[in-house]
């Protein structure tokens, strides 16, 4: 606290003596020190899996996650990543009792386009299970913590197969959609796609494959790609997304693209060979991934959000086990401009009753 302290008195002596017209990016490099120095509760938000934190320009922060008992979909705020923890969520949907919509509900994301909220999700039939679609809905609220949220419809793709884990961004007046699914004839699980949007809920044709798993850490227990998030900085579009099942073995990769590029180009994206982010044995952290980003209050400092298990071996199926708990850490930048996600920071908080 002395040496922040003490760093922070120097940048505003620098600010009184030296003269200098920038003074902006001398504060925004004072406050990269504070913000870079600190360290979040870990883990944030117990029991909370796919986590989604928008920070909005009413000055708070939304959350949003894969609930353990796959059944609805919430929403909590608060001005302070650290509030998001003790915030009161808000359930804003129930599962359906009967047909699409009815189990398995998924990976929500929290998106403002236009003048209005969208939550972009996944679900499985009531009947059908594994029958798994994206869906979206609609909020015209200025909080979306209230009004009423309207069922938009699936968002029909080329192929009617398992398909889930929408994200969406905006790129030079061009609206995109990157989600995971299942190509017909393809002896793995998902592959991600890119495709522009005509409106928040729909896409046009083409849809592009970006990836699919093809290194052996891609393929461990399940041959996956899926959960993409985009962050754009230093000319470049970094979409990161998840690989392997949803064990010890989920990692995060990375595909680059330049910001001139044609996006709907597969040769446009360059895609990393190896893990960019993964379990640390040494921290005790496992299988961290389905990230998002957000930033700090002041938006100088880039945050990386992601679930993760606070131990290895797990009994049964992943997907049964729901201590995937939402964690927080800076993401930083390496001298080239490309994102350096680093390790998951240990624990300081207790995780859960049934795990330590």
């Amino acid at each position: 606290m002395v040496q922040l302290l003490k760093m922070s008195l120097f940048a505003l002596l620098l600010l009184l003596l030296s003269g200098i017209d920038d003074r902006q990016q001398l504060l925004a490099q004072s406050n990269s020190v504070s913000a870079d120095s600190q360290r979040y509760t870990t883990p944030l938000i117990l029991h909370r899996a796919d986590p989604w934190i928008y920070r909005h320009t009413d000055g708070y922060y939304y959350f949003t996650a894969t609930v353990p008992e796959y059944d609805l979909l919430e929403v909590r705020r608060a001005r302070t990543i650290e509030g998001l923890a003790e915030a009161e969520p808000r359930v804003i949907w129930r599962k359906h009792e009967s047909g699409p919509m009815g189990s398995h509900i998924w990976a929500p994301e929290l998106h403002y386009i236009d003048g209005k909220w969208y939550i972009y999700f996944a679900a499985g039939g009531a009947e059908d299970v594994w029958a798994i679609r994206m869906y979206v809905l609609e909020n015209s609220s200025a909080n979306p913590l209230t009004g009423e949220w309207v069922e938009k419809g699936q968002t029909k793709t080329r192929w009617e197969t398992f398909s889930l884990d929408a994200t969406t961004f905006e790129h030079r007046g061009t609206r995109y959609m990157v989600w995971a699914q299942h190509p017909p004839g393809y002896d793995g699980n998902t592959a991600l796609y890119i495709a522009e949007m005509d409106t928040p809920w729909s896409i046009v044709q083409p849809q592009v494959e970006l990836t699919r798993p093809e290194y052996e850490w891609e393929k461990q227990l399940f041959k996956v790609n899926e959960g993409a998030a985009v962050i754009k900085r230093n000319g470049k579009i970094f979409m990161t997304y998840s690989a392997s099942g949803t064990d010890h073995n989920y990692a995060v990769g990375l595909l680059t693209a330049d910001v001139d590029a044609d996006l709907l180009d597969p040769e446009s994206w360059h895609k990393s060979p190896t893990p960019v982010f993964k379990s640390s044995v040494e921290n005790g952290i496992y299988g961290p991934g389905h990230n998002s980003f957000t930033t700090t209050p002041g938006g100088a400092v880039d945050l990386l959000v992601y679930h993760a298990r606070s131990y290895k071996e797990i009994e049964g199926d992943p997907l049964d086990d729901p201590n995937r708990h939402t964690r927080v850490q800076v993401l930083r930048w390496n001298e080239d401009g490309t994102p350096d996600f680093g390790i998951p920071v240990p624990d300081n908080a207790p995780t859960s009753p049934e795990k330590r």
